[in-house]
């Protein structure tokens, strides 16, 4: 029914990839060469082989992520290659472009979820170039080896700064440190060695109590990888001539062609409103802050002031510390609670199982739908040395019907960094951790519970870009609400539940300061939009200039000269967020109005669970998410709830 995870030979694996890949092009051919082409005989079986090809990948390169060594990162180097010219010739094929335009023509006999699919694929291939003249089509893929050979430089540069550079203190110089932080701080040579890498960084800029060294910190965090503004002005420029290529006027609207919102107006509308809406929110939570800074003797606060006294102001004003937290969410504890929340909301049952996993604290659960199951997860959550950094969710299978009628069952990876267990004390997650670990879930939920059948725009498989964060969004903040948090919040020694004092608390700094960060999200989209969208010469004098512009218009503490946040601006220069950084607040959107419809009817409606789950969850990518909203909403959604979530007043 399922299938399991091989942790078998990589060589094997590397063999099963290669082969996979020769024998889906002579199965091309084969369905290519088909008198009369329809969705049984073509479109059903060109999915199901390329699903087949991806699930091989993916179980290598998820092994690659959670079991990292030299030798799943060479074997996974090597294939790279091979795979991306893999997908850039089926990009380009005019023969299978052709066969998907000739189904289009024949829509009566295709259903609503195979009409999604053709206008997906039609789209991609001529996002891919499909139809050029030869020549502009060599063109196109010398721009893109450029631009996938820029961006990894771009990338590397900053790995490379990052990683180059160690403040060196001495013990008087990292007073107001945590103990465990000092401790990972400390060295061979009994010295403290601060790092750029994020967590070194943050730890040190928000608790270290001198102030000097805390400038040099920003000073270098701020100035990394220079060598990246000559990279950018190279990438934009590429980036303007494929849209050129393409029939596109600028690289924006290449981006927005494949997601939910419109136009780059529409997109700017929207930013530039919640900017003016929530800036004399964020004016006045910097004032309390100046103020606060200012009753301990700072005359100015400075950019690297920020999280030092941002954190002090926060146990001041909210009384509120993560540390203190942990003992009531152990992480068992914790997937137990949620899954009967989850169970409690949609009607649906996790039960664990048996099954090959590549480390033995991966515990994996079937989810059963009225009384049958109908996916599977694995869950990954303590941090190893040999793991990647962050969390994430991994779709291995979505659920689709094949040519023969068979169903496939879907399967997904949900992927932690949380405290390592041991013998004597078990995983202890923060506040944060348990937000992260929704939040990951969301994106499962959305995956696994796909009642669609084309493989394609099953699960997260065809949502847009800018939709995909929405149901992680949307389950995320049940991780703050009282009702919810009483259903798992219970001390792993006693079993007492949350005291109401300590909720009310952990809900109160919720939003602390969320203006100020709203503020930042939208500086940072809307350079994004400004510089893929503006036609102007791409010089990084200019670039400065029209990041400077931004923050002359939404930010309310701009930064020093040198800092260049711009050259570790990874997401949209070496990341898939080029012209899509709004993605994050856009999804918000949807996610908060989802969110205040539960609350405001007591969360536990059983009518508005099942409309969600079919509309929503059930339905993946086989319409926009627009549609699928509005099905689920009965209407566009608002601003007022997305303020209110981050606890502006309208």
């Amino acid at each position: 029914m399922f299938p399991n995870f091989a942790t078998g030979e990589l060589a094997q694996k590397e063999k099963a990839i290669l082969s996979k890949m020769e024998e889906n092009k002579k199965m091309m051919k084969a369905l290519l060469a088909q008198g009369t082409k329809s969705a049984l005989n073509f479109l059903k079986p060109y999915q199901t082989i390329h699903t087949e090809l991806s699930f091989l990948i993916t179980e290598l390169s998820h092994l690659d992520s959670v079991c990292n060594s030299n030798e799943t990162s060479d074997t996974f180097g090597r294939l790279l290659p091979l795979i991306s010219e893999y997908y850039t010739d089926l990009g380009q094929n005019e023969e299978i472009f052709k066969a998907y335009l000739e189904l289009k023509a024949d829509s009566n006999n295709l259903t609503k979820e195979q009409s999604q699919v053709l206008a997906y694929e039609i789209r991609d291939f001529k996002l891919s170039g499909v139809g050029l003249e030869p020549e502009k089509k060599e063109k196109l893929k010398d721009i893109r080896k450029s631009l996938s050979s820029l961006s990894h430089q771009f990338s590397q540069n900053v790995l490379k700064a990052t990683n180059s550079y160690s403040l060196v203190l001495d013990e008087s110089e990292v007073q107001g440190l945590p103990q465990n932080e000092k401790k990972a701080a400390k060295k061979e040579d009994e010295k403290y060695h601060i790092s750029l890498q994020f967590p070194s960084y943050i730890a040190f800029m928000t608790y270290a109590d001198n102030r000097e060294k805390r400038k040099e910190l920003y000073t270098a965090y701020v100035s990394r990888a220079p060598e990246n503004g000559t990279l950018i002005e190279e990438i934009l420029k590429l980036r303007k001539e494929e849209a050129i290529l393409l029939g596109f006027q600028n690289y924006a609207e290449v981006s927005l062609a494949s997601k939910m919102a419109s136009s780059t107006s529409e997109v700017t509308g929207f930013l530039r409103n919640l900017a003016r809406l929530a800036k004399p929110a964020a004016e006045k939570e910097l004032n309390e802050l100046r103020e606060f800074a200012r009753g301990l003797g700072l005359e100015s606060l400075e950019p690297y002031d920020l999280f030092y006294y941002s954190e002090k102001w926060k146990k001041v004003k909210c009384d509120f510390e993560e540390e203190a937290y942990r003992p009531y969410f152990e992480a068992n504890q914790v997937v137990r609670g949620s899954f009967q929340f989850y169970e409690k909301l949609f009607g649906i049952e996790f039960r664990e199982t048996e099954s090959k996993v590549w480390n033995e604290k991966v515990r994996v659960f079937d989810l059963w739908v009225k009384g049958k199951p109908q996916a599977r997860l694995y869950l990954d959550l303590e941090a190893r040395t040999e793991k990647k950094g962050g969390a994430w969710m991994n779709n291995w299978l979505p659920h689709f019907k094949d040519e023969a009628g068979n169903e496939r069952l879907p399967v997904a990876f949900v992927v932690g960094n949380f405290p390592t267990s041991s013998a004597d004390i078990p995983s202890l997650l923060k506040p944060s951790d348990v937000v992260t670990f929704f939040h990951e879930m969301g994106h499962a939920l959305h995956h696994l519970l796909s009642r669609v059948e084309e493989a394609f725009v099953s699960g997260v498989n065809g949502v847009e870009w800018d939709a995909v964060e929405f149901p992680s969004q949307f389950l995320e903040n049940f991780a703050y609400e009282p009702k919810v948090l009483r259903e798992f919040a219970k001390h792993y020694q006693t079993g007492e539940i949350l005291p109401p004092e300590m909720i009310e608390r952990m809900v109160n700094s919720k939003n602390f300061q969320s203006a100020m960060g709203v503020l930042r999200q939208i500086e940072f989209a809307l350079f994004d939009l400004r510089i893929h969208s503006e036609d102007y010469s791409f010089t990084e004098e200019k670039i400065q200039k029209i990041l400077d512009e931004v923050r002359s218009e939404v930010s309310i503490l701009v930064p020093p000269r040198f800092n260049k946040f711009q050259n570790t601006f990874s997401h949209i220069f070496s990341g898939g967020y080029a012209a899509g950084y709004y993605s994050y607040k856009w999804a918000e959107l949807f996610s908060a109005n989802a969110f205040y419809s539960f609350v405001d009817k007591g969360i536990f409606d059983s009518n508005l669970s099942e409309t969600f789950l079919t509309e929503i969850l059930e339905k993946g990518g086989s319409e926009s998410a627009a549609v699928l909203f509005k099905k689920f909403y009965g209407k566009d959604p608002d601003l007022e709830p997305l303020l209110r979530l981050n606890g502006i007043a309208a």
